[in-house]
């Protein structure tokens, strides 16, 4: 669980949050980056990675005291940070507001009912479940909403705190699921009077997802070796291979499950209820046409964001052949990355495990896997809705 968030839901004396609302060009942290300060000056969590901590530190403190939420913009062109101006480039933009745990019984909008949605919020993504978190970050003058009003919204729908305006918390409610299902955190903005039309009052919808899954079939040094690095990157990594005397905890102690069946036959369970989506990746190390080909018929006859093969060039269009003999076709065939990896000249099996993950993130976020220095234009990207490229048709 994210440390703030974990934070969120065991404090229990007034705290400031610091949100990142906004960010621009190559500022280091995205929107929903969160930093809580608590009243005896301790910190947990960040909002720009160092560059500008200790303003909003003080910012903080300020906000403890007084009550009155903040909103200030960072960025080298920024004559008021000057100081503490973003080293790297960039511009970002922080709320920092004050929170009250209690009871929820505070009015709608006061810092102690955001307490109530922030702690659903964490208990939601405690869980494992999807939720969507939205702050109203500015607000006109003659809105009845007030500045870090929260309300959360799950993924059934369910909506928790308030704003202080009973259309603004209805339209947010509907939209803020909306947003949810995209998966990408996004800013909407509404009239003073709540209306979807107006503009006046601005609100940051933050999404948390649980972490997409990884499956990786194989027993080997390399499988292993891509185990740590799924796991290092965020991925529920499960490692699946029938042979008992092979796949041991032992063997693959990052892995967050190991399990003991035919590849095949798991996935095949795992869509059947419901536990794979399309964010999940598989990856085919097993290097056994036994395993790998009903492990590919199934995972490229479903709706999965990556699927990848180890293997030769020559090992690769026999198995495609293989697999056009079982019936897939070219649409289908078009889902498989393989030889799976990015051309790094590794040959270790933590260098091929570094190669095969960089395939995998570059074609989820839409990289090009060519290096910086070869390229032009902003070196940080939008952040993407933690989707992957559909195939061609």
């Amino acid at each position: 669980m994210d440390a703030v968030l974990d934070a969120i839901a065991r404090e229990r004396e007034p705290f400031a949050l610091a949100t990142v609302v906004s960010a621009w060009s190559s500022a280091p942290r995205e929107s929903g980056a969160r930093m809580l300060v608590r009243s005896d000056g301790s910190v947990v969590g960040s909002v720009s990675g160092g560059c500008v901590e200790g303003d909003v530190h003080a910012l903080a403190g300020e906000v403890l005291a007084d009550g009155a939420p903040r909103l200030v913009r960072y960025g080298v062109s920024d004559e008021v940070a000057g100081a503490v101006g973003l080293t790297c480039g960039g511009t970002i933009e922080v709320l920092v507001q004050r929170v009250e745990p209690g009871d929820g019984s505070a009015p709608a909008g006061d810092a102690g009912a955001a307490a109530v949605a922030l702690t659903a919020f964490a208990a939601a993504v405690t869980a494992g479940r999807a939720t969507a978190l939205a702050t109203v970050v500015d607000g006109a003058e003659g809105a009845v909403t007030r500045q870090g009003a929260v309300l959360s919204v799950d993924d059934v729908g369910r909506a928790t705190g308030a704003t202080g305006s009973v259309r603004l918390d209805a339209a947010l409610a509907a939209d803020a699921a909306a947003v949810l299902e995209t998966g990408r955190t996004a800013e909407l903005t509404y009239g003073v009077d709540g209306s979807r039309q107006g503009v006046g009052i601005r609100v940051l919808v933050d999404v948390v997802a649980p972490p997409p899954r990884l499956i990786v079939a194989g027993v080997t040094d390399f499988a292993a070796a891509v185990v740590s690095m799924g796991r290092f990157l965020g991925f529920e990594v499960t490692l699946c291979d029938a042979r008992s005397a092979f796949a041991t905890r032992a063997r693959f102690p990052d892995a967050h499950e190991v399990v003991i069946d035919w590849p095949h036959r798991y996935l095949a369970g795992e869509l059947a209820a419901g536990r794979v989506d399309a964010r999940t990746v598989v990856l085919v190390l097993t290097h056994d046409p036994k395993f790998d080909e009903p492990l590919l018929e199934v995972a490229l006859g479903a709706d999965l964001g990556f699927v990848g093969a180890m293997g030769s060039r020559r090992t690769h269009a026999d198995r495609l052949d293989r697999l056009r003999e079982r019936g897939l076709g070219e649409h289908a065939l078009a889902r498989l990355h393989s030889p799976v990896g990015l051309d790094l000249a590794g040959r270790s099996p933590r260098e091929t495990a570094v190669s095969i993950m960089s395939h995998v993130v570059a074609t989820r976020a839409g990289g090009s896997g060519r290096p910086l220095a070869e390229l032009s234009g902003p070196i940080h990207r939008d952040a993407g809705a933690g989707g992957y490229p559909a195939p061609p048709a």
